[in-house]
Formats: structure tokens, sequence, C-alpha cells
């Protein structure tokens, strides 16, 4: 008990809870970082942006639709079945790539979230040695806890004075 004593005094100094185990939500932690704000509104506007590209598509398709309709009756049926079968694709074409773009922005989201850990992983690694406990807990998955035990606003503070909005850090993108 000799340990705990200096180790508890040395948590309090830094203002961290004196507790074997620590709890920290991890959704906090990203989505109220300078790190996860900045990638969320990023995958926000670009959502926006591809939400608006989709509505010029789907208007651009409905259009060309209209027109293929008043051609059928003047039409060949073999002719207009080519026609009619050929914006077929072109509709499926559209709807593949529309959502193979949501899909990366889903996927870019998640990669941003996992380099975030990783990069936050030292400053958490740290937290857990200065304030003497033996383990950090999600707190979504603790039962019952103290709310001094949570340490997500304490770890917010350390990463975003640690790695800011994290621009810098991220490997750069192939474009």
């Amino acid at each position: 008990m000799a340990l705990m004593g200096p180790v508890a005094g040395h948590a309090q100094q830094l203002g961290l809870p004196e507790a074997p185990i620590l709890t920290i939500s991890s959704d906090r932690l990203f989505s109220e970082s300078a790190f996860g704000q900045r990638v969320i509104r990023e995958i926000e506007a670009e959502g926006a942006a591809l939400a608006a590209e989709n509505e010029r598509i789907v208007a651009e398709l409905s259009r060309e639709e209209k027109e293929l309709t008043q051609k059928r009756a003047e039409m060949d049926p073999d002719a207009f079945r080519e026609l009619a079968d050929a914006f077929d694709r072109k509709v499926q074409s559209h709807r593949d790539g529309q959502r193979a773009k949501l899909e990366a922005l889903g996927a870019r989201g998640e990669e941003a979230r996992g380099t975030f850990l990783q990069l936050a992983r030292p400053i958490l690694v740290a937290l857990l040695h200065d304030s003497g406990a033996g383990v950090i807990l999600e707190r979504s998955s603790v039962f019952l806890s103290s709310d001094a035990t949570d340490i997500t606003d304490i770890a917010i503070a350390r990463i975003d004075a640690a790695i800011g909005d994290g621009r810098d850090l991220e490997k750069p993108k192939g474009k």
C-alpha cells in the first residue's frame, strides 16, 4: 500500500481520478476531439456534395427517360428496346458508381477513426500510467460506475494538445 499513496497523490495532482479502473467513451473521444470534428465536417461536406451530384444525375436521367418514353410511339419496337436497354444500363451504372462513392466515404470515416485511435493510443497509455490505474474500460460496456472514473474529457484535452485536428498527421491520400 505504500506504493499506492505516491501514485494516487500524483494522479490527484494531475487532475486524474484515483481509481484502479478508469472508463472512457470512445465515441465521445473521437467525435468531440479536434481530429474527430474535422473528419466529421469533411465527411459531411463530401456527403452533401455526393447528394447534390446524385440529385443532378437523377434529374438528368428522369429527363432522358421522359424523352425516351415520348419517342416510343414513333419508333420500331426493336429499335426502342435497344435504346431502353442502353438507358437501363446507364441507370445501373450511375447507381453502382454512386453506391461505390458512398461506400468509399464510409470507409474513409472508419479509416480516420482507426488512425485517430492509433495516434491517441500513446496518450491514453500515458494517462493510464499517470493515474496509476491498471485498466481503461469502454464506458458503454460498464454496467455501473462512478462518473469520477470517466477520463474522456481529460483524454480529449490531452489528445487535442498533442495532435490537434490531425490534418498534418494523416497519410496523404492518392488523388
